[in-house]
Order: structure tokens, then C-alpha cells, then sequence
């Protein structure tokens, strides 16, 4: 997906994610789990949590699940474990797939993802088949509403982004992955809230698409969104609406 082409995305997606909220909430709190037992229940200590209950917020998930998914991970003497595992391969039309997925069992979860490239006409690929052609970064996306370039310019780099890129109604911030938590906190002190912010997979080439071939790519990507396990997908497609 294009340079922020995941935000354009997800606008352009928002009523099937408003339709896959529960599933999205399910997700977060899998990432919520994963934080807590890697650094504790206190945001204020913990930037990873922290930074997941942003994304939570941002998904207008409710202060009370946010609460309650903290306490069940704490509380959980047998809590559940699950393994971050990142598949590769490609897609239809020689679409380049990364997609990341926290699981409890790593048979079911490769499985799964390796049935739906399988039924796309893609193939998955061995570790660093795809991944080169992306960078990873912190992308934090801030609507424009009444700020200015400059407003949102002046915190990004004293935070330590590398960029700061102008949308038609939004600014997107880029910057090294080990940034992400100390930019969305400087924004957060800031009054400014972003619209979403994770490290990500960004392609650095584009296929672009005509619009058979984009309903194929999205067909895929929403097959693997269904599926509990998959919390993220990327690609180097650029798609046709």
C-alpha cells in the first residue's frame, strides 16, 4: 500500500471496519495481552502498552474493555501466550504480502494463511522473500481539521521523526520504528490526537493496479483480516478504486 496508502485505505474500508469492530477489539486486546506480560500493566512504565492503548482509542475501542483486557492479562496466573509470527509471499499479480498475526497455536495460524494465498493463486514465501522491499517505520497519521504544517512540523521533529508528508486532509509523520512512542507522547502533550499511529511495513516500489486486479488484491487481504490470528496486512499494491 502506498506511501500512507494503509490510511487511504482504512478511509476508504471504514464502514467494513465499523462492521468488524468486534473482531478489531478482539485483536487489540491480544496486543494488549502480549504488552502486559512483556512489561507490566502500568502504561506509564510500560510504553508498549501505552502505545497499544492508543491504537485502542483510535479504534473507538471503550475505556472499560481497554480496563478489562489489562486486568484479565494481569490476572491470568495460565494467561494465554501468543507468538508473533510474520508470514511472506505473494499475492495475485505478483503482489507482495507481509502479514503479521499473534497466535496461540503457530500449526493452525500457517495453515490457515497458507490455504487463502493458496486459493488466491499466490504462494507464501521463505523469511526475507518480501520483506526488502518494504521499510519498517513509525507512521503516525493526524487529521488536518485547524493545524498547520508547521504546528504539527515543530513537534514531529523535536519528537525525532525523519518527515513530515502533507495528504489532501491529513499530515502523516515518519520516523524510525523506537520513535513511535516518544512522537504520539509528544502529541498527546501537545492536545493533538492522532488518528492512528503503528509501526509499519512501508513499500518502497508500487505495483499499480487496474481494477480487476484490485479487487482480487483486496479479496485477499480482507480473507486474511477475517482471520482471528492476522493483525496486520501489507502490500506493494496500489490500487484502483
Amino acid at each position: 500500500m502506498s506511501g500512507h496508502s494503509k490510511w487511504h485505505n482504512i478511509q476508504a474500508t471504514k464502514s467494513k471496519m465499523d462492521a468488524k469492530r468486534g473482531k478489531i477489539f478482539t485483536k487489540i486486546g491480544r496486543e494488549i495481552a502480549v504488552a502486559v506480560k512483556l512489561g507490566g500493566g502500568d502504561p506509564n512504565t510500560n510504553s508498549r502498552l501505552y502505545d497499544v492503548i492508543q491504537k485502542a482509542k483510535q479504534n473507538n475501542m471503550p475505556n472499560d474493555n481497554i480496563t478489562r483486557s489489562i486486568k484479565k492479562a494481569m490476572g491470568e496466573t495460565t494467561a494465554q501466550s501468543y507468538d508473533a509470527i510474520t508470514y511472506e509471499g505473494y499475492g495475485p499479480h505478483g503482489v507482495a504480502f507481509i502479514v503479521e498475526c499473534l497466535t496461540d497455536n503457530r500449526n493452525r495460524t500457517a495453515a490457515d494463511v497458507r490455504h487463502l494465498f493458496d486459493k488466491s493463486g499466490g504462494s507464501l514465501g521463505t523469511t526475507g522473500s518480501v520483506t526488502f522491499m518494504f521499510n519498517r517505520q513509525s507512521v503516525i497519521v493526524i487529521e488536518k481539521g485547524n493545524l498547520s504544517e508547521d504546528d504539527i512540523m515543530m513537534i514531529a521533529l523535536d519528537a525525532g521523526a525523519d518527515d513530515v508528508q502533507t495528504e489532501e486532509d491529513s499530515f502523516v509523520v515518519l520516523a524510525a520504528p523506537e520513535k513511535l512512542h516518544a512522537l504520539v507522547k509528544a502529541f498527546e502533550e501537545a492536545g493533538i490526537a492522532p488518528a492512528s499511529s503503528e509501526v509499519e511495513y512501508e513499500p518502497t516500489n508500487l505495483i499499480s493496479l487496474d481494477q480487476g486486479a484490485s479487487e482480487s488484491i483486496q479479496k485477499l487481504i480482507d480473507a486474511l483480516e477475517d482471520l482471528d490470528d492476522v493483525q496486520e496486512v501489507y502490500t506493494n499494491a496500489e490500487m484502483t478504486e
